[in-house]
């Protein structure tokens, strides 16, 4: 049997490749959202926010806006730090 150039393992893609993919067609279905903890350099106080958050997320503390939403994914905003 002779190998082709266009021969492609589908059982074991690359993670790059899997990544691109729609959610509902990778080999294990995942999402794309995430919640993260964002740290506020004000008050040092970290709240959960959601990747994908739809409205303004303020600091419960100081009032300071942490992210605003972009379309898909939000948009942090330069005051904050966050935790893997």
């Amino acid at each position: 049997m002779a190998t082709h150039g266009l021969a492609k393992d589908l059982m074991h893609p690359s993670p790059s490749e899997e990544r691109r993919r729609h959610k509902k067609k990778r080999l294990v279905q995942s999402p794309n959202s995430y919640f993260m903890d964002v740290k506020c350099i004000g008050c040092y106080r970290i709240t959960t926010i959601f990747s994908h958050a739809h409205t303004v997320v303020a600091c419960p503390g100081c009032t300071t806006i942490l992210c605003t939403p972009g379309g898909g994914k939000c948009k942090l905003t330069a005051r904050h730090e966050q935790k893997p």
